[in-house]
């Protein structure tokens, strides 16, 4: 809710996402700290110290961001934890306590096990996380959200107020360490591993499916709801599921495995299920020998702040190092190889039981299968032989999961078979492609990947998206391919510029990808491309990656940052044509379609201006969301749904949607008389879909069911 409140300020850079994950696991990492220090205090008076300062926190309420816009040379690494923690820090730095500090109170009120009550916890966590884009967001607007989070805290004083009432008079301290020892570092370290290794698998299993196989809007719920939601299992006090799923989990692991370096599949939607079923299953059995490592309640605490360190650990490793480090998201396979190594498993067949519980047999067992399999990964991935064939390749990877299955109770062989199994099925390819120059890029707003394909064309790849195709044969490097064919919505009106308005007209254009769009340049007009990602910058301008930009606008005008945010700082009447193409990815950016961002593109347009909107979209019926702010704007529109001729397949044209809209509706009729009448039709608006506000906007009505 914070986030969605702070992308019309903050603009929609990832960075802002990872800023909040970062502040809310600190945050949370605080909270349980504070509870493991309260509990060195009498038990009443831990009563009254929380319940003051949950009241003082109490007068930041309603929940929102704090005033004030950041400094035009503030760092974004910097500004945005900053502005994120001064806003809900005391609040949900108190929230954050609860979990560890009610089953504390719950053992000395002289309750039994504390520890199921994290089952109920993280139940109710699952239930906010999964009503919030469900109902929340597309019921209230994000004032209407605030007022309803802030009654909730309320509630939630009184709450922890009756629950402390039941705390025992006696002013004596708590005992703490009489009748268990304290846990040693190695216990406190093993806490912290089975805790982050999960924690980054979430992350890591988020962006691998939505990068890599299949980028549907609201997927992201998915990985961490089934996160949250093992904890539930985990700590359950019936042990039934958590001990049947730890049984199987060795086994769905591979499953994982094999789909660990997929980059795009003929069944996404199976290979995602099947990735977060991986997720589900594996953080299940990681959680639960947590819970059988659990110690004395006494120590509860020390264990709950081990995990949240452990949490932290994994979430900074994904969200801050990983795209630091790697050029692909190897943090994936990574985390599964740790999952493997820190797995449980019992052996599941009499025999391979038999096998390894000799210890000197096992050393030497050990080492020979470890060798057969890695010559089996390097067989099977083409690293020993250049062009295996498909029995070859069929055979290594089936010897190895043959070998991962039999190695089941052998945490070591076991992990370096699921390691070899990935790097068999495409890890090897994968990495020599690291080792190329230029051909994978990383940044924290993607990973892009450029490929070159057997017909003469480069794309240019972010996950599933194609953010831009050139034709590399001779004479045809400046064709403007994909969704910016000359007869698209921007090929016409881009095309028509000189016309409308006149040789010198000022062109606009938020997203630059490939730089394909460069190539309708003319003489004597001035451009300027807004872009957020300072590596898509990079890759467009290097000739040995794309030569549009070399060819066609050799010295370009770029700014880079979020474009509401420059747009919001540049001057207005600026453009005499603007097009907004950053929607055709399946991650849309909100605020960029919001009543508010349009009046920014109004101001920032000429009198008469053009404005081109991209919402070419899988998932996404964007046409009515446009049709609405018009409407509220005072937009003539005008929609252009090109599909393109088999007969110019050479040329890798793309269907695509385009919106011309302008503020002048004798600017838009000069355009379809132009470029063609019958080519445009009337945009209309769709009962019950209202425009999208920074205040408020849904995905759901629009959902391509």
């Amino acid at each position: 809710m914070i986030a969605r409140m702070a992308l019309p300020r903050l603009g929609g850079a990832p960075t802002v996402w990872n800023s909040a994950m970062v502040v809310y696991q600190a945050l949370l990492l605080g909270g349980y700290a504070y509870a493991h220090w309260l509990g060195r205090l009498a038990p009443r008076r831990q009563m009254q110290a929380h319940l003051a300062l949950f009241a003082l926190a109490a007068l930041m309420l309603p929940i929102g961001l704090a005033a004030g816009n950041p400094p035009p040379q503030a760092s974004p690494v910097l500004w945005v934890p900053w502005l994120l923690a001064i806003s809900i820090g005391p609040l949900f730095f108190m929230v954050a306590a609860q979990a560890p500090l009610m089953q504390r109170w719950y053992v000395l009120s002289g309750g039994g096990d504390p520890y199921p009550l994290y089952a109920a916890s993280n139940l109710g966590s699952f239930a906010g996380l999964i009503a919030y884009p469900l109902l929340v967001e597309p019921l209230l607007p994000a004032s209407g959200q605030s007022l309803l989070w802030s009654g909730g805290y309320i509630l939630l004083l009184l709450l922890v107020a009756a629950c402390g009432l039941r705390l025992p008079r006696s002013a004596a301290a708590p005992e703490t360490q009489a009748d268990t020892p304290a846990p040693d570092w190695r216990t406190i370290l093993h806490w912290i591993i089975l805790a982050a290794v999960p924690s980054g698998l979430m992350l890591s299993t988020t962006l691998h499916i939505t990068t890599d196989i299949v980028a549907m809007p609201l997927l992201w719920v998915l990985p961490l709801g089934l996160y949250i939601l093992s904890f539930t299992v985990a700590f359950s006090a019936r042990r039934t599921w958590a001990n049947g799923i730890t049984m199987v989990a060795p086994l769905v692991l591979l499953m994982g495995a094999c789909t660990a370096f997929s980059d795009s599949t003929s069944v996404p939607i199976l290979v995602g299920a099947a990735v977060i079923l991986v997720l589900f299953v594996v953080s299940i059995a990681l959680h639960s020998a947590l819970f059988d490592a659990r110690p004395d309640a006494a120590h509860l605490t020390a264990f709950y702040l081990a995990m949240s360190v452990g949490g932290v650990v994994g979430g900074i490793f994904c969200a801050i190092f990983a795209p630091l480090i790697f050029d692909w998201t190897y943090e994936y396979p990574i985390l599964l190889a740790a999952a493997a190594l820190l797995l449980k498993g019992e052996p599941l067949f009499v025999w391979s039981r038999l096998l390894w519980e000799d210890p000197r047999r096992n050393v030497w067992l050990t080492a020979i299968l470890l060798v057969v399999s890695v010559l089996a990964s390097l067989i099977g991935g083409g690293i020993l032989f250049s062009s295996p064939g498909s029995a070859a390749k069929a055979a290594s990877f089936t010897l190895i999961i043959a070998l991962a299955i039999a190695s089941i109770g052998n945490r070591i062989l076991y992990a370096a078979c699921a390691a070899y199994l990935m790097l068999c099925l495409g890890g090897w390819e994968k990495l020599a492609l690291s080792q190329a120059e230029g051909i994978m890029t990383r940044s924290y707003f993607g990973v892009y990947a450029i490929r070159d394909n057997k017909d003469g064309t480069r794309l240019l790849v972010h996950g599933t998206t194609v953010h831009g195709i050139q034709i590399r044969k001779p004479g045809m490097e400046r064709t403007t391919t994909s969704y910016y064919a000359p007869q698209s919505g921007v090929g016409l009106a881009l095309g028509a510029a000189p016309q409308l308005f006149g040789p010198a007209a000022r062109i606009g254009v938020v997203g630059l990808g490939s730089g394909t769009l460069a190539c309708y340049a003319r003489p004597g007009q001035r451009w300027r491309f807004y872009e957020i990602d300072p590596a898509i910058e990079r890759i467009a301008r290097n000739p040995r990656s794309f030569t549009f930009l070399s060819r066609c606008m050799p010295d370009p005008d770029i700014a880079i940052g979020d474009a509401r945010l420059v747009l919001a700082a540049e001057p207005q009447d600026q453009a005499d044509l603007l097009a907004i193409d950053a929607f055709s990815s399946d991650s849309v950016p909100m605020h960029l379609l919001t009543r508010e961002a349009f009046a920014l593109y109004a101001r920032h347009l000429k009198p008469g201006g053009l404005l081109l909107v991209h919402i070419s979209n899988r998932y996404l019926d964007l046409k009515p969301i446009v049709a609405a702010a018009a409407r509220d704007g005072g937009w003539a529109t005008a929609a252009r749904l090109y599909t393109p001729d088999r007969r110019d397949d050479r040329y890798h044209y793309s269907m695509s949607a385009w919106i011309a809209l302008s503020r002048d509706p004798r600017s838009l009729k000069r355009l379809t008389a132009l470029t063609g009448q019958a080519l445009w039709i009337p945009l209309e608006t769709r009962p019950g879909i209202s425009a999208w506000t920074d205040d408020y906007g849904s995905i759901l009505p629009i959902l391509k069911l």
